[in-house]
């Protein structure tokens, strides 16, 4: 499957954020994080994240078919990357682009070397993925609801 990102301009906010919630809301209707869940978050916010001038948001094309999105904003300006949200519809999940989306943002932006995101503890499998891909679960927590857990992660690039 050929996997592109392409960087989403203003004219995509409601189409990606559309795609956010398609995305998100499974997980909402499964853990009930009505506060910190994308799923709730208004298209505002993702406006918002296509204006900041240290963000990156790229919509994810598998087959020349959009199947997600990923929002990279530097977190500090000695090489920190945040990413969040990185998401990939229902129809095109389990088939690895989200794994590939990553490996190529990663290589958009060779002079940084650390890249962070968070996720669902209760999610095994994007947990495993970041994994894969050289990210180390740190110490860091924050229960969400009597659900689910906010795990965080970090990876050291290699120079």
């Amino acid at each position: 499957m050929k996997i592109t990102l392409q960087p989403a301009q203003m004219t995509d906010a409601a189409e990606i954020h559309g795609l956010q919630i398609a995305a998100f809301t499974p997980l909402l209707e499964k853990y009930r994080d009505y506060e910190k869940s994308p799923a709730n978050e208004p298209l505002e916010k993702t406006i918002s994240r296509l204006r900041n001038p240290d963000s990156h948001y790229f919509r994810i094309f598998a087959n020349d078919r959009l199947a997600g999105a990923i929002h990279i904003v530097r977190k500090e300006k000695n090489g920190s990357l945040w990413i969040s949200p990185i998401f990939i519809t229902p129809p095109y999940q389990g088939k690895g682009i989200a794994q590939q989306a990553m490996k190529m943002a990663e290589q958009k932006f060779p002079e940084d070397r650390v890249w962070e995101l968070s996720t669902l503890a209760e999610e095994t499998g994007n947990c495993y993925l970041y994994e894969k891909l050289g990210y180390e679960r740190t110490p860091r927590f924050e229960q969400i609801n009597e659900r689910t857990t906010l795990v965080y992660y970090k990876k050291e690039m290699k120079q």
